[in-house]
């Protein structure tokens, strides 16, 4: 009995490390990879473009708040 289950087990695990099959010839094989060239500069850009944001949005209400400031000291 253990003889057959293990003659068994033998032949599951030399199934199991057959070749894989060859690829068509005819057939050309299809890019793995998805990825732009330019995704790699996208997104280094995009961070730096949002603060470049961030920061014109910062100046505008710093440059408001002190023409405000100027006014009220000027008596406008």
């Amino acid at each position: 009995m253990t003889r057959a289950l293990s003659a068994v087990a033998a032949l599951a695990l030399l199934a199991a490390c057959s070749k894989p099959a060859v690829p068509d010839k005819d057939k050309p094989v299809e890019p793995q990879a998805t990825a732009r060239h330019d995704d790699l500069k996208r997104a280094i850009d995009a961070p730096l473009d949002k603060a470049r944001g961030a920061q014109a949005s910062v100046d505008a209400a710093a440059k408001s708040q002190n023409d405000a400031i100027e006014a009220a000291e000027s008596g406008n």
